[in-house]
């Protein structure tokens, strides 16, 4: 996954660690990063979750560590992607995510079974997250 930086060089995707207020690690948070001009921007998909969980900690956080993939779908599937290779092709992501969409959606059939509506509200929010990425794919 790639996109064109503003210096006109090509900006890679990495999993990379960002640390809010000097004292939270979120690490496996999904950012562009250019070798050239060392410009770096958090996915636009993934964005909102992330400033969501920042701001869920607060002015005054204490020392601690998020996996951000614990609380993004999308993220997961790249963490997920990437014990195979460095650097998964599109091929890869589209089958992951189709997979965990039908996985999803099982689940989804089987917490309404149950009635259970916080975990429907889970599974809702886990396909939503997948959803913002495959409309810019």
């Amino acid at each position: 996954m790639q996109k064109r930086c503003h210096c006109g060089d090509i900006m890679k995707m990495k999993l990379r660690t960002v640390i809010y207020s000097g004292k939270v690690e979120i690490d496996n948070v999904p950012i562009y990063s250019c070798s050239v001009c060392s410009r770096s921007e958090v996915l636009p998909d993934v964005k909102p979750d992330l400033t969501g969980l920042i701001a869920k900690l607060g002015q005054e956080p204490p020392k601690q560590t998020f996996l951000f993939n614990e609380c993004n779908e999308w993220a997961d599937l790249l963490v997920e992607a990437s014990e195979d290779k460095n650097h998964p092709d599109s091929y890869q992501l589209e089958r992951l995510t189709e997979e965990r969409i039908n996985n999803l959606l099982d689940l989804h059939l089987i917490a309404q079974s149950l009635h259970d509506e916080e975990w429907i509200a889970d599974i809702n929010k886990r396909l939503s997250q997948l959803s913002r990425r495959s409309l810019h794919t």
